[in-house]
Parts: structure tokens; C-alpha cells; sequence
């Protein structure tokens, strides 16, 4: 009977470790495998913000202490909150909350996404406004482009440098994401609605390379996290 529980506990640890190995999967089209619940990855990150802020609060280094925070969020929010959304289906008046269950839209999304690594705001009142209230919310600095190609969007977030943006188009909201290799387009895709939820180039046929107006800000900035750390609404 031992050896049978060994066996149990030896095959349980196995599989623990390549969920870990395979966690994140990076696929159009494919759910991925997680490691631990959608849940033990927002109490996770709640632990943290607690720890953070308690340091913090007594630290001189304080600059520091907001760049760990910073990785600590955009590692979060782009390699396990939007995995764990993909796949969700969107439609226009999706407010789901949980990932893989219901239907989400694009403004939802966004809210949903900053609510769920820890921002206070208030998700429904701003995921009804349009794209661009949206992102002046988070961040007054932002870049227009009217009648542009989708290129020079590229070169602006790349020449940006890494980070998490929001970008605002003419009937949609998502997120861009640079990692420093690749950049991406994060949202709840009207176009593929059976999908929703994807991670894509910003070329092709997508709502941000047809869009006529883009206007992009830079999220996850000092204003933020520090709020993020004392619990305080971004509102």
C-alpha cells in the first residue's frame, strides 16, 4: 500500500512540474495549461502587493522598490492573467468576471483585467466609456494617430520601449504589450467573437490594423503603482 501512495505522490509530482514547464502557453486558438488556479493567481498577487507596500512604506529606496513592482505586475498581467483569459468569447454586452465562462467585451476586458492584478477602479462604469476616456484614466500622456499606418504604431511602441500600453481605437479597446522581443495585441476580438479573448500581431486583419484612430497610453507608470501599493483608486 505505501509504495502505491509513493507511486501516487511520485506521478502527482511529475505532472506539478510540467505544468510548470508548459505554463505559459503561448497559442492562438488553444487553452492553456496552468500550474495553479485562476483565483491562486489573484490572491498571489494580492500576497505580494501586501508585501511590497509594507516595505514601502519604510524603504529610502523607494524608486527601486516601484521598478520591482512594476516587473513584478507586467510579469503577472501579461504571462498569467492574459493566458488564463484566452479563448473567452466575446460579444458586446459581455461582463463576464471569470475566465472560460461567459463572454466578455473589449472594455470589460480591460477594467476586468487591471481590477483582477489589484487596481481599485471601477470596473463597469469605465468599461461602458469610450476607448479613449478609458486609457486618459490611466495615463493623460498619450500618442494619436490619425489616418497612420499601422507601422508607424510599431515603431512608436518599440522606440517606447518594454511595457504594458492600452490602446484605443475607433469602436474597441485592448491592450499592446512589448517584452522587449515581441510586440503583441492583447483584447477581446469582435472580429472573432467565438475566440474573444487573443494575443496577435498588430498587423493583419484586426480592429487596431483597420482602425482609422489609435490613440495609445503607457500604463503600470509611478502614478500607478503607487496607488496600486497604498490600495487607493485610480479614479
Amino acid at each position: 500500500m505505501n509504495r502505491v501512495v509513493f507511486k501516487i505522490n511520485h506521478i502527482s509530482q511529475i505532472l506539478r512540474n510540467i505544468g510548470r514547464i508548459l505554463f505559459p502557453l503561448f497559442t492562438f486558438g488553444t487553452v492553456a495549461i496552468f500550474p495553479q488556479s485562476y483565483n491562486e493567481i489573484i490572491t498571489n498577487i494580492e500576497t505580494r502587493r501586501i508585501e511590497l507596500a509594507s516595505i514601502y512604506s519604510f524603504t529610502n529606496n523607494k524608486d527601486s522598490l516601484i521598478s520591482v513592482a512594476q516587473e513584478f505586475l507586467f510579469d503577472k498581467i501579461v504571462n498569467e492573467i492574459f493566458p488564463a483569459w484566452y479563448n473567452t468569447k466575446w460579444d458586446f454586452n459581455g461582463t463576464t468576471t471569470i475566465p472560460q465562462k461567459g463572454k466578455i467585451a473589449c472594455g470589460y476586458f480591460v477594467t476586468t483585467v487591471l481590477e483582477h492584478a489589484g487596481f481599485k477602479l471601477p470596473r463597469v462604469k469605465w468599461a461602458q466609456l469610450a476607448s479613449e476616456a478609458i486609457i486618459l484614466k490611466l495615463n493623460k500622456d498619450v500618442k494619436k494617430f490619425r489616418n497612420r499606418p499601422v507601422k508607424e504604431v510599431i515603431d512608436y511602441i518599440s522606440n517606447s520601449g518594454k511595457g504594458l500600453y492600452i490602446v484605443g481605437l475607433d469602436i474597441h479597446v485592448g491592450f499592446i504589450v512589448n517584452d522587449g522581443e515581441e510586440i503583441s495585441f492583447v483584447h477581446s476580438n469582435y472580429y472573432k467573437p467565438e475566440i474573444g479573448v487573443m494575443k496577435e500581431s498588430l498587423e493583419g486583419k484586426n480592429p487596431l490594423a483597420d482602425s482609422k484612430y489609435r490613440v495609445i497610453g503607457k500604463i503600470l507608470h509611478q502614478t500607478m503603482i503607487e496607488k496600486w501599493l497604498d490600495g487607493k483608486s485610480l479614479e
